[in-house]
């Protein structure tokens, strides 16, 4: 874990309203969400998009982990303008993150076990308090094969 300084940026994708407990239960909405967003290969038609990899957003949150989130799969854009209507923008702000990386594995595995691991971490451990703002999981290269992938997950500190 490194606590980083980042930028704000801006993501166009797909989203949803859901919890971790639903998550957790099998009855989410995050795997549709994928599945809406990869099948049509939906990445290739947003315009003035950063680069290639994907990321997901984890924004206005209810409570903390435990209360509902809106939850985006989308990509960096550069711009705004022009997006189509079924896709919508969260700007990510900028300020300082905790980064973690995965262990590498099956992403529907290391994901969880990540983001467990981080709902336990204490203040100290985490470097700061949590925001409960803006969290994000950003897929690059290492995470080409989901059976064998490599995450990086940013959680927004105060």
């Amino acid at each position: 874990m490194s606590v980083q300084q980042h930028a704000g940026f801006y993501v166009a994708g797909l989203t949803a309203r859901t919890n971790n407990a639903h998550e957790m239960s099998g009855k989410g909405k995050i795997g549709d969400v994928w599945q809406t967003f990869l099948q049509p290969n939906m990445a290739v038609t947003i315009p003035n998009k950063i680069g290639v990899d994907l990321i997901a957003v984890y924004t206005d949150y209810e409570t903390d982990h435990t209360g509902h989130y809106t939850y985006l799969l989308g990509v960096p854009v550069i711009s705004t303008e022009s997006l189509p209507a079924k896709l919508t923008v969260r700007h990510v702000p900028g300020g300082r993150y905790a980064m973690f990386s995965s262990e590498r594995g099956p992403v529907t595995q290391v994901i969880p076990e990540l983001w467990q691991r981080i709902w336990s971490m204490s203040t100290d451990e985490l470097g700061g308090r949590r925001a409960f703002k803006t969290d994000f999981e950003i897929y690059d290269q290492r995470a080409a094969d989901p059976e064998n992938a490599q995450v990086d997950v940013y959680i927004g500190l105060l």
